[in-house]
């Protein structure tokens, strides 16, 4: 057998899925320079370009661990469209929260009562139910899960700081992460707590 350098990206893939972690090691060290520098040039920030970095790479774990990435000898194409989409999204949202203007109009439209409805009230609750019902599902996650998801929600630290903080290589970190989301999911479906995540 080739050594995990010299094998094509799409046997180390196979070979990840298989439950191999080197191989997932050797294809981030094969492109998170390519990936990191493309988003950074894209951001132009390099703490939000770090973030995004390691969202990327939590995308592509989770995408191969689910079965999402079809074999076609692309996987360098596939891995810079998540990139992409990450960079896309990320501007939407920026986008998203600068549109808002009240300095165009004559109303005070952010305090005015009148115009406010009892559904924001409502919607209110909901939110705050849901964030009680998730804080209880969290605190139900294994120790270095539960870590893992307060460190990056909680204090918003980055996965190289959380890496940094624990210990741990930053792929662990990514790792942890990646089976607190699908715990979350499992015991969400288990208390019937209807979360997104």
């Amino acid at each position: 057998m080739k050594k995990i350098k010299e094998q094509t990206d799409e046997q180390l893939v196979r070979s990840y899925i298989a439950g191999n972690n080197a191989a997932f090691d050797a294809l981030l060290h094969r492109y998170e320079s390519k990936v990191f520098t493309y988003i950074a040039y894209s951001v132009r920030n390099e703490e939000l370009a770090q973030d995004l970095f390691q969202e990327c790479f939590i995308k592509i774990i989770t995408k191969l661990q689910g079965g999402q990435y079809t074999e076609n000898g692309k996987f360098a194409s596939w891995v810079m469209r998540i990139a992409h989409n990450l960079i896309i999204d990320y501007h939407r949202q920026n986008q998203t929260r600068t549109e808002i203007s009240n300095d165009e109009v004559e109303v005070d439209l952010f305090n005015n009562a009148s115009l406010a409805v009892d559904e924001n009230r409502e919607k209110e609750m909901i939110d705050q139910q849901l964030l009680a019902d998730v804080k209880s599902l969290i605190k139900l996650l294994p120790e270095s899960q539960r870590e893992v998801v307060l460190m990056r929600y909680y204090d918003e630290l980055s996965f190289k700081e959380i890496a940094e903080k624990t210990g741990v290589s930053i792929n662990t970190a990514l790792g942890r992460m990646r089976y607190a989301l699908i715990n979350l999911r499992r015991l969400a479906d288990k208390y019937d707590v209807n979360i997104a995540v």
